[in-house]
């Protein structure tokens, strides 16, 4: 018996919230290389086929040979796709993603989102045809400036690294309004914003200054106002921060930009756990953005879906993408702002996920948003109690009483050096139990040996137990055997992949076609 299998025979003994759980793993091939040729799930009737004298293609239009898609039978569709399912753990497994609050997105809004109303609509119709959708849109906007204080929002940006940039481009183009740009050089952040900040920044033409985190778990007051002048364009913070921690003079901070003429722009990425309880507007904020396909309840999708919804103030307003929806005299309008930037992204953004983020809101209501924050915070405090008591796992910036809030950065340094397992060979292990890998954190790494479990307001005790108690079994494990930790997963759909060719384009290959050129496959 081999030590995979030497070990599960005595899992017997162990605590009874570490599951005995095995990954459905099928030998299957990409879509491509099942079914046969002529094999087919639907059968046209001939009645379809156009008539002789009917319309044709432009020549430009025709294939020159048949499609290559794979020919399968209903059910072979079926049972490739319930496979590939059965080997996805998403948030069915116990998903603690930090640094940015993923939650489970109710099927009722994925329904909603598939009818006609909304899935065959075409944005180009006139606006007359589908008020009903552009008035879902117009109160999804007024729910925002709600809970921000924001004057305005702009739907387009595909994410929150593209509202990042977004502030970038209206700052830049508010400070060329007023004829400053010359002069607003610099934009201000910390090392632990969240680097699309920075990134944006550079990419739209602005010097970076990024302040380092100092003892108490950010830069100190004096390190800001030290940084801060005529050259400021802007500060681009979240707060909290991806350690959890809240800045508790923040609005000094935005005080001492503004007086300098300066803008600031809140990364609100971390919001959760401050839901209804602050105003971005309120702390001073000129601009902020929220992730709708993680904090509004809408699917991540792996960023396909993803929608960053920017706002701003009426000062910043004016500058925003076109079109955007208003109500004039009882109807939704499409408007464009006098001084627009320009599109960021088609249309007036990804309304689907709109639709979804409207009725998650609208569900949760006031009482509800207030209770899913209080209890974000509650479940993160318990956690961090749990934790605390495990050997090995240390939390950033220990002893110093800060005020955390939905989430806590944890270390797994003394367990490093005292196994040589490191944090990413734990993450591995711990999908071998049904586990999601945990999130560690943005790079560079602060915290030594990372990990960011982030409990959301979703999850039950009883979910967040397992988590920690697979956790200490498994750092457990690798005391006692090490090598079972660092080869793992052992019974997950993969195992450690070999990275030996992901730098090489000759080798990788994102499509089957490239795969077949590249590999000399018939």
């Amino acid at each position: 018996m081999n030590r995979e299998g030497d070990r599960m025979s005595q899992e017997t003994t162990r605590s009874s919230r570490v599951r005995r759980y095995h990954a459905a793993s099928w030998d299957e091939g990409v879509v491509y290389e099942l079914g046969a040729p002529g094999r087919r799930g639907v059968i046209p009737p001939t009645s379809w086929a156009p008539a002789d004298d009917g319309p044709t293609f432009a020549e430009g239009l025709r294939r020159d040979g048949v499609a290559d898609l794979p020919e399968l039978a209903e059910y072979e569709v079926r049972r490739h796709f319930t496979h590939l399912a059965q080997q996805t753990l998403g948030m069915m497994g116990i998903s603690l993603f930090g640094t940015c609050t993923m939650k489970h997105s109710p099927t009722v809004n994925e329904q909603l989102a598939a009818r006609p109303e909304v899935a065959a609509v075409h944005p180009r119709q006139d606006a007359s045809t589908m008020q009903g959708l552009l008035g879902i849109v117009h109160d999804l906007e007024a729910e925002l400036c709600n809970l921000s204080g924001m004057s305005a929002f702009s739907f387009q940006p595909g994410g929150g690294a593209d509202a990042a940039y977004l502030n970038m481009v209206i700052t830049r183009a508010h400070f060329e309004a007023k004829g400053e740009l010359g002069q607003r050089r610099q934009v201000i952040t910390t090392a632990q914003a969240h680097p699309c900040n920075p990134a944006t920044a550079k990419a739209a033409g602005f010097e970076v200054v990024t302040l380092p985190v100092e003892e108490d778990g950010y830069p100190s007051l004096e390190a800001f106002r030290s940084v801060i002048g005529p050259q400021t364009a802007a500060i681009v913070l979240n707060n909290p921060d991806d350690m959890g921690v809240y800045n508790p003079f923040i609005t000094e901070v935005i005080d001492a930009v503004h007086a300098e003429g300066g803008l600031a722009f809140y990364d609100s990425a971390n919001f959760n756990g401050v839901m209804t309880r602050l105003r971005a507007r309120d702390l001073g904020f000129d601009a902020c953005m929220y992730m709708l396909h993680k904090t509004f309840g809408a699917p991540k999708g792996g960023n396909g879906p993803s929608v960053g919804a920017y706002g701003c103030s009426d000062e910043l307003a004016p500058f925003l993408p076109g079109p955007r929806v208003e109500r004039h005299d009882d109807a939704c309008v499409f408007i464009e702002p006098e001084q627009s930037v320009g599109r960021v992204r088609e249309f007036f953004g990804n309304v689907p996920q709109l639709l979804k983020a409207y009725s998650w809101t609208r569900a949760m209501g006031t009482d509800g948003l207030r209770e899913a924050a209080d209890l974000s915070v509650l479940a993160n405090n318990y956690m961090e109690h749990r934790l605390m008591a495990i050997p090995g796992v240390t939390m950033s910036f220990a002893g110093k009483a800060l005020p955390r809030l939905e989430m806590t950065r944890y270390s797994l340094e003394e367990y490093a050096a005292e196994t040589g397992l490191s944090t990413v060979d734990v993450q591995n292990r711990m999908t071998d139990f049904g586990i999601d890998a945990y999130w560690l954190a943005h790079e560079p790494w602060i915290v030594p040996e990372p990990f960011t479990p982030e409990a959301g307001e979703m999850w039950s005790k009883e979910d967040l137990d397992e988590w920690i108690d697979v956790l200490e079994h498994v750092l457990e494990e690798g005391r006692n055997d090490p090598e079972l930790v660092r080869t793992a997963p052992h019974r997950q759909v993969v195992a450690q992949i070999d990275g030996s060719g992901l730098d090489d384009p000759e080798r990788w290959a994102t499509t089957w076609a490239a795969y077949r050129r590249k590999h000399a496959t018939s």
